[in-house]
């Protein structure tokens, strides 16, 4: 005995596994990522190919939001129920085939059935979430959800600079689903080699009762929020959603209350323990997505307007390198600083430094450089805290729950991204320059203090709620 450590092939082995499956489980999340943001620059193209309205055009990427928030809590709990690697597959299978569908379309309707198609891979990332925490030692989770949840900036980044290049060199919409058609592929050969379900599968049947009230109800609400600006807010279509929306939420409340086995244990949605993290995430999912559609607008601008950079596609892929890349680097540190801090300061910490970006450019944003150092600084504060507030999600519910704990945490922060766009969008075409449909510096000005106030709420959320939950435990 030499009283030299070695390490036991078969743990050398599972780790060598497991960062393989954190690989794949990475790339199929960038794909998520790139089919979200992709088609945002090609909606002015698809416009003039389909000879179709702005209303029309709207519902290629509707359609995908729309079947994203049905699709999210829906397979996450299929995937405690039945394995999430089963899941996982299914959903960047369906990618593939919107993908293809939408590759081939020479018409709006079947592209905007293959979008729906690819919108219910928005699943796959809460799904990913649940896998890494079933599979990954304690302190390493961490940092794996945080190199995943990185991919969605990544992808976003990607799918910007893929449209840029391809629209510089033809009007085709096809080839860019092609590309994330062939991408798909790739991750699927990758998770079906490398991914394996270790944790316990809940089994039972699925609540379909539970599952048709909240899809309704969700798809009324986001269709209302998302057509709000189009159709008026004050239009008999858009109340009678929202009116139906909170009639048959208040049924789908009554309906997971009374059953044993519901869809979606009411604890996960606002328990004491999740729901700070789900305030948390629909405060950052809307300072988040809030910050996508103004950067990219206000980058394209024609500077004859007295501000903006008149940019194409291409450049605002290639501006938004730098939080891409400061992303990536603190989505790395994020478990030190967990273990550190605690997930929940690591939150307000990266929350905090988000909002310092937005700051910035709220105040400053007459150069590139300006953009491109708000944008670096936001990257390096999304990165932190979304890998916090993936943690935050399942920390504290069984390994059973771990897959739909996460989706609910997901969908309560597309919610928060599409109520940023309808108000973002709102004050663009409200705030415009006399004689024309250019919003202002000032609305643009207006929008960034918003959801820059939105990151800071969320930070301060998650810092109130620890102290008042320390306080608890020390009268307890």
């Amino acid at each position: 005995m030499t009283g030299v450590a070695v390490a036991e092939p078969g743990a050398v082995q599972r780790g060598r596994q497991l960062w393989l499956t954190l690989l794949a489980l990475s790339m199929a999340g960038m794909i998520v990522s790139v089919q979200q943001t992709v088609v945002i620059p090609l909606l002015p193209r698809l416009m003039t190919v389909f000879g179709v309205s702005v209303a029309e055009v709207t519902w290629v990427f509707t359609a995908s939001l729309l079947v994203g928030a049905v699709a999210t809590p829906l397979l996450s709990r299929l995937g405690d129920m039945y394995g999430k690697k089963r899941m996982i597959l299914f959903t960047v299978g369906l990618l593939i085939l919107g993908s293809v569908v939408c590759a081939v379309s020479v018409s709006l309707p079947v592209l905007i059935a293959g979008r729906a198609l690819q919108g219910a891979s928005a699943a796959l990332i809460p799904l990913a979430i649940g896998m890494i925490r079933d599979s990954f030692p304690q302190e390493k989770v961490m940092t794996a959800i945080g190199v995943v949840s990185a991919t969605m900036g990544v992808g976003g980044t990607l799918g910007m600079i893929v449209t840029g290049l391809i629209a510089d060199r033809t009007t085709s919409h096809h080839p860019v689903f092609w590309i994330t058609a062939g991408l798909g592929v790739v991750a699927v050969l990758l998770i079906a080699v490398s991914a394996h379900d270790t944790g316990t599968s809940a089994g039972g049947r699925l609540d379909l009762v539970g599952a048709s009230l909240l899809s309704v109800w969700l798809v009324c609400l986001l269709l209302a929020v998302s057509q709000g600006n189009d159709w008026g807010w004050g239009s008999g279509r858009v109340v009678g959603l929202f009116a139906g929306a909170a009639a048959v939420c208040a049924l789908w409340v009554f309906s997971q209350i009374r059953l044993r086995a519901p869809m979606i244990r009411l604890h996960l949605l606002i328990g004491r323990r999740s729901l700070p993290a789900n305030l948390a995430a629909l405060l950052l999912g809307f300072a988040m997505f809030g910050s996508f559609t103004l950067v990219s607008s206000f980058v394209q601008t024609p500077s004859s307007a007295g501000y903006g950079f008149g940019g194409s596609v291409l450049d605002v892929g290639l501006y938004a390198l730098p939080s891409t890349v400061t992303m990536l680097l603190s989505s790395f540190m994020a478990g030190h600083l967990s273990t550190r801090l605690g997930p929940a300061r690591s939150l307000a910490l990266g929350a905090a430094v988000t909002a310092a970006g937005f700051g910035w450019f709220t105040v400053f944003n007459a150069s590139v450089l300006d953009l491109i150092g708000a944008n670096a600084l936001q990257g390096l504060g999304f990165g932190v805290a979304y890998a916090a507030l993936g943690a935050l999600a399942v920390q504290h519910v069984p390994m059973d729950q771990s897959g739909i704990a996460s989706g609910v945490n997901s969908l309560v922060r597309s919610i928060g991204g599409s109520a940023s766009g309808a108000v973002t969008a709102a004050l663009l075409t409200s705030i415009t320059i006399a004689g024309s449909a250019i919003p202002t510096r000032g609305a643009y000005v207006l929008s960034f203090a918003i959801i820059t106030v939105s990151a800071i709420a969320s930070a301060l959320v998650v810092l109130v709620s620890g102290v008042m939950a320390r306080e608890v435990s020390g009268v307890g």
